[in-house]
């Protein structure tokens, strides 16, 4: 009889720690989903103050209203990859500012860098002022004429002036405004890109010379930006 008393004892105990223990397991999930949670808060409000920040610098709008925290550490790979891969020349924000504008166009920033890397010759000068040619001078770092610039600045949204195609977020903001609607008018990267290089009429003039709108140019900017691989 005592035998069995102290056997019911020691079951009661043994049940009230499991269920004390269960408890437990369950206030420590919740407070690690708690963490998780305030954790994942303080990295997307790190993010949006990152992103405030750098268009305070640049002077100009990203147009993203809310930017995940993963895709801001992709715009970082990549900047560091940009900054690595031009030995310093192409700064870290302008990398950051490139990958942004781009993935607001749905564009690889890969394409759109190495377009610059061509543009100036791999020096990414904001100042650099092209070759003279009938149709005078390209300036800047994604080297826009004169006539070229303006309609492109009014498609970004954004206001022009010759003193602006120094500025390479500037520059950054058309070359990416200008890739877009060429992409969006050929839908393939020869098109658009040997377009970029030559302007539309050119380039219907070398499809017929040539039967493809494939170029030395689009290949080049294609195959070095297949070596971004993130």
């Amino acid at each position: 009889m005592i035998t069995a008393i102290v056997l019911t004892l020691v079951l009661a105990i043994i049940l009230v720690q499991f269920h004390f223990f269960n408890e437990q397991v369950a206030d420590a999930k919740t407070t690690v989903g708690e963490l998780d949670q305030k954790s994942s808060q303080n990295d997307q409000i790190k993010t949006q103050t990152a992103i405030t920040r750098l268009e305070k610098e640049t002077g100009y709008s990203l147009g993203t209203q809310s930017v995940s925290v993963e895709e801001w550490k992709q715009a970082k790979a990549y900047s560091e990859q940009f900054y690595n891969d031009s030995e310093g020349k192409f700064n870290k924000k302008w990398g950051l500012f490139l990958t942004y504008q781009s993935m607001k166009a749905d564009i690889d920033p890969a394409i759109a860098y190495e377009l610059l890397k061509v543009e100036t010759g791999n020096t990414f000068d904001p100042e650099l002022i092209g070759p003279e040619t009938k149709y005078g001078h390209a300036y800047g770092m994604a080297q826009f004429m004169k006539n070229t610039a303006p309609w492109i600045a009014d498609m970004a949204g954004i206001d022009y002036s010759e003193e602006k195609l120094f500025d390479p977020y500037f520059s950054i903001t058309l070359s990416v405004t200008y890739l877009d609607y060429l992409y969006d008018k050929y839908e393939n990267w020869d098109e658009a890109l040997t377009a970029y290089n030559r302007g539309i009429g050119g380039l219907k003039t070398y499809v017929a010379n040539e039967g493809t709108p494939r170029s030395g140019y689009s290949d080049e900017i294609q195959e070095m930006a297949s070596n971004h691989d993130m």
